[in-house]
Parts: structure tokens; C-alpha cells; sequence
């Protein structure tokens, strides 16, 4: 694929170049895009995901002998409740007004030995109250009163940028490439496309490229988002509590006579390990490799410039448009830490299925695909069980050293249905 190009940024009132100018010109076209009227609000951290490994304590599932009433843990008053298997987990506990969800017991693992056995979800307002060192210690407090021999897993993190002045073109779909198979669009759902993994919800109101099983792009109207939620309150306060933080001469940034448009960029944790486990310090040469979501927090910045870099809306074929260009270089997400982007070089750590791996998964689908046949299981509904299950990154992983992507598996699994069907019939 060509090289893409950005289009060049003038200064509006002498159209000099300026890195930080809000009037674009493609050099090809030399049509110009005024930007000015592009208002920042905030970008931070929308949610936080911390996972746990250890073993129960005795009395910790005592807590749930009677989901949907109220029990006191570590010095709280917590809701208890049971969770669907999607999940992956089988109990939790909740406390919306802390701003945490306690997933605990994981589906896979005994209860008695050693396993994944928690996950902490942190909400927007308890990331916002408390420091990032802070709210390591909050959840590393929980897990000790739920789990003995504790180690950390990894985190999974949300980055948001609220904005108005902007919102999405019509043709956004058409405009947005990436690396991702899957784009969804569910204006109701208005329809599904497997090109690109997209979706858009409501009125056109929200658009959803990848998977959430990796790096998931979320182009929503957060106003519309936040009423329906009844946390408007809460988000005009934020978006009230500052002028521009990327702009010092812009003053009354937020309009609340105007909607507000979110990026958001989702990281599953399998994702921020592939950057632990790749990404290394140009000073020193050494791996990241972070585990909590306080060690990681001087790299978000350069997650936010990844995400941008794997998603990009384009004016014309081989050009960025202007404002995906401004939000990539002008935004840094605000968390009271220093950012180490310009001392890191990030890099994914892809696991390879070779080996014995690569054998054992072209076993698997061959017989997991007998099984499909005989219970008369579709391609569609089979592809989609499959892209759900825990071991599907080394399945997606396997066909991709083999230049297949998902719709290529997708076709892979049709077409192995169908010549079972038509060899065997119901024999099978």
C-alpha cells in the first residue's frame, strides 16, 4: 500500500506553516479545510479494566448466597449479583457510587486452585477522582481481600476524546480504513459489513470498527449517550471544568447548546500485553513489559497515536482528512503523570501458532467442523461462536501467517460445511 500522506497545516492568518495550525491544505487538491471551529473538551481514560490471578479466599463466594441484596466487603456496602457466562466470570460485586465492579470467580478455573479469578472495572468517575497510583492501590486493596497468592495480569484501558464542533460525515464508513475485518452498521442494526468489522447504532449516532477482542474504535454522540444514561450532570461538569487543554487562547470551550461527538479507542488487554511485551525505551533498550495499569499510564499517549495510526479516516485515497490529523498529533490524553511517547518505540509482540500449535489447530477446525455438520450448525452462526471462544487470537493468528484473514476463515469454515454436507448429507 502507498504511503499516506497529511495534508499540510497553515497558520489561518498567515498562511505560513504552522505544526499546530488549525487550516488545512491537501497538497494535491489544494483544497483547504478549516478546522478553527474544532472545539477539544477533554481526553482521558473511560474505563479501566484490571485483571488478577490467585486463588478464592474461604468465605469470599459465601457473599453470594443470595444474589440481589447487599453485603458489607472491605469496609463497604457492595450489591451481589450473578453475571451471564459471556463474562467469563460467575459472580460480582458492585458498588456504583465507588465506581467499581468486582468479576470474580472465573468460569474456567476451580475455585480452590490457582486461576484468573478476578477482574476489577473501574467507571469514568473513579479514574477521574483518583491518581493513578491511588487507584492501583484501591484495586490491589480488593483483590487482597478476595484472592490469596495474588499476581497481577494485565489491564485493559478505554481512551475517549470528547469534542464538538465535528461530527462524523456521512460517508464515514466508506472513508475509514484499517487493519481490522469487521465493521459493523447497526442503526438498529441497519447492516452488517465483514469487509471491515462496523457498526453504526441509533440515527447514525454510533459507529463501531473492529473487535472487541482487540483494538475497537467507537465514534458515538456522547450527549445523546450520556442522557440516556442519565450521567449528563456529570459529564457537563467535566467538560465545564476547563477551557481547551490543547489550545490556551481558546476560551468558553464547551457549548451546551451543542452535542458532543466521542473517539474513543478500546484496548482489550490481550492487546496492552502484545505493547508490554514488544515496546521497548529508546534510552535504555528495554522491554516496557508493564503488568498494572499505573505502570502503563506514561504510555497512553502513545496508544492514543497507534489507534489513530491502525484506524485512519481519509479525505481521498493515499490522504489523511485533516481533522483525523489533528486529533492524532494535537492530543495527549490528561492524566497527572509524564508521558514517555517520545521515549518509547511501540511495537506489538505478536505470539506465532507454529509448530505443533499450527497442527493443532488445523486439527481442531476440521473436527470442529464435523461437529457443525452433523448438528446442521450454519457457517455464520459457527464463525461467530468461534470468534467468541478464548483461543481464537491463536486460531486468527494461525490463518494470518498463511496471508488469511477473517473473512478468509469465514470462507474456510463455509466451504468445509458445504462439502461436508454434500458428501456425506445427513450420514454426518
Amino acid at each position: 500500500m502507498a504511503r499516506l500522506i497529511d495534508q499540510k497545516r497553515l497558520n489561518k492568518q498567515t498562511a505560513e506553516d504552522d505544526v499546530r495550525g488549525r487550516l488545512f491544505i491537501d497538497p494535491t487538491t489544494c483544497k483547504l479545510t478549516d478546522l478553527s471551529g474544532v472545539r477539544l473538551l477533554r481526553c482521558g481514560v473511560d474505563t479501566v479494566r484490571q485483571l488478577y490471578r490467585g486463588m478464592i479466599r474461604l468465605g469470599v463466594l459465601a457473599l453470594f448466597e443470595k444474589p440481589g441484596t447487599i453485603v458489607e466487603f472491605a469496609g463497604q456496602r457492595w450489591h451481589t449479583g450473578r453475571v451471564g457466562r459471556d463474562s467469563g466470570y460467575q459472580f460480582k460485586l458492585q458498588n456504583a457510587d465507588l465506581g467499581f465492579v468486582l468479576l470474580i470467580k472465573n468460569f474456567n478455573a476451580k475455585a480452590d486452585s490457582i486461576g484468573p479469578h478476578l477482574k476489577i472495572e473501574v467507571s469514568p468517575h473513579a479514574i477521574d477522582n483518583l491518581s493513578p497510583d491511588r487507584l492501583q492501590a484501591r484495586m490491589d486493596f480488593y483483590a487482597s481481600e478476595i484472592l490469596e497468592h495474588v499476581e497481577v495480569n494485565q489491564c485493559a484501558v478505554h481512551l475517549a476524546l470528547d469534542l464538538q464542533g465535528w461530527q462524523p460525515p456521512a460517508d464515514l464508513v466508506a472513508r475509514m480504513h484499517c487493519r481490522a475485518r469487521n465493521h459493523r452498521d447497526v442503526s438498529g442494526i441497519n447492516s452488517i459489513e465483514w469487509a471491515m468489522k462496523s457498526s453504526v447504532y441509533g440515527r447514525g449516532e454510533t459507529s463501531m470498527f473492529g473487535s472487541a477482542n482487540g483494538v475497537q474504535l467507537c465514534i458515538y454522540n456522547k450527549t445523546e449517550q450520556a442522557k440516556a444514561t442519565d450521567k449528563l450532570d456529570y459529564w457537563q461538569s467535566v467538560w465545564m471544568r476547563s477551557d481547551d487543554p490543547f489550545d490556551a487562547e481558546c476560551q468558553d470551550n464547551y457549548n451546551p447548546e451543542q452535542d458532543v461527538w466521542r473517539i474513543e479507542l478500546r484496548y482489550h488487554h490481550s492487546v496492552i500485553q502484545q505493547f508490554a511485551s514488544g515496546s521497548t525505551q529508546l534510552s535504555t533498550g528495554e522491554l516496557i513489559d508493564t503488568r498494572t495499569f499505573e505502570a502503563f499510564c506514561p504510555h497512553l499517549d502513545g496508544l492514543w497515536r497507534y489507534g489513530l495510526q491502525q484506524f485512519k479516516l481519509l479525505t481521498r485515497p493515499g490522504c489523511y482528512d485533516a481533522f483525523w490529523t489533528l486529533i492524532r498529533d494535537d492530543v495527549r490524553v490528561e492524566l497527572p503523570v509524564d508521558s514517555l511517547l517520545d521515549d518509547t518505540a511501540y511495537k506489538r509482540y505478536y505470539k506465532t501458532a507454529k509448530g505443533f500449535s499450527g497442527k493443532n489447530v488445523e486439527l481442531f477446525l476440521g473436527n470442529f467442523v464435523s461437529l457443525l455438520a452433523r448438528e446442521r450448525v450454519g457457517a455464520t452462526k459457527a464463525f461467530d461462536r468461534l470468534r467468541e471462544w478464548e483461543c481464537w487470537p491463536v486460531i486468527r493468528d494461525h490463518y494470518a501467517a498463511k496471508e488469511m484473514g477473517e473473512r478468509d476463515i469465514y470462507r474456510h469454515i463455509r466451504d468445509l460445511l458445504e462439502e461436508r454436507h454434500v458428501r456425506w448429507g445427513r450420514a454426518v
